[in-house]
């Protein structure tokens, strides 16, 4: 069953971080306040006298213990997530950026894609894997893959094209496992990534300003990524011979792979609405070329 997937607002967490580590202070221990309160140099030998002068040093060992991971606990709060976080902070904050044009807040029946993609991915030997489903309710961006956080990825796919092409849900799930196979050869990251993201990505930003430009920056790359960039030949190429590999052993899925794509190339050639589809993921043509067993095409 698809989980309706409700993409929320990325960065919130490092938003609260940043807000938190604004009004931060660093208070005096109740401790160290209780220190402050006896002077200990008037009573001294009151204090030798009563076993008391050796307890005093060690509660001021443990001042300056607990003052030191406080500080860390402080500066703690200064802290830029991680690469892997911020990846799933940016797809989310994305999602929602761009909410209105991909249209995947509708209501919809329950396809049964989710199982059926878990269903082909454990029949080829793929267990546990975390991923969501997100369908669109628009044909201007087909699919697309994101990187999640702990290694869960985003899958997205448009219903108004997989009902022009009446796709079953096995086709479906083939089509979502190139675009994990993608995920999973880095392709994504490797267009969208910045220096800003790699240099920044688990420092500490204490007693500097933050720099959310890095965000910004992003946002742009995954802009160019999904929607002008697509993949390369290369990369298409990469994805189509992994398929191949994974897909021999079961020959039906195989044959409806071979048969998905010749599909996807007679309806990209012949609707306009989706003449961009070969610039994002060239090219069905080829794919076929590349599987067909009487023409190598390298």
């Amino acid at each position: 069953m698809i989980t309706t997937f409700k993409a929320k607002l990325g960065l919130s967490s490092l938003l609260i971080l940043i807000s938190l580590a604004a009004f931060s202070e660093t208070e005096k221990l109740q401790e160290e306040k209780e220190l402050e309160i006896v002077n200990f140099k008037s009573i001294k030998k009151v204090l030798q006298d009563d076993g008391l002068s050796e307890e005093a040093q060690q509660k001021e060992k443990q001042i300056v213990v607990l003052k030191k991971e406080q500080v860390k606990v402080d500066n703690s709060r200064y802290q830029y997530p991680s690469e892997n976080e911020l990846w799933g902070f940016v797809s989310e904050y994305w999602l929602v950026k761009n909410a209105q044009l991909l249209g995947w807040d509708f209501v919809k029946p329950d396809y049964g894609i989710e199982v059926a993609f878990r269903t082909t991915l454990e029949k080829l030997g793929f267990y546990q894997k975390r991923f969501k489903i997100l369908l669109l309710n628009t044909p201007s961006m087909v699919r697309a893959s994101l990187p999640g956080s702990d290694g869960e990825m985003i899958l997205l796919l448009s219903v108004p094209f997989i009902r022009s092409l009446d796709l079953s849900k096995l086709e479906i799930s083939l089509l979502l496992l190139e675009d994990y196979f993608r995920m999973e050869g880095g392709y994504f990251k490797k267009g969208a990534v910045t220096d800003k993201l790699t240099k920044l990505s688990g420092t500490n930003f204490h007693e500097t300003k933050v720099d959310m430009s890095m965000v910004e920056e992003l946002i742009k790359n995954y802009d160019q990524q999904i929607n002008v960039k697509g993949y390369t030949f290369q990369q298409q190429f990469e994805v189509t011979k992994k398929m191949d590999a994974f897909l021999k052993g079961t020959p039906d899925l195989w044959n409806s792979y071979f048969k998905l794509l010749g599909k996807i190339d007679r309806f990209v050639k012949t609707n306009v609405q989706y003449k961009d589809y070969v610039k994002l993921y060239p090219s069905p043509e080829m794919q076929v070329k590349w599987l067909s067993p009487d023409e190598k095409v390298y």
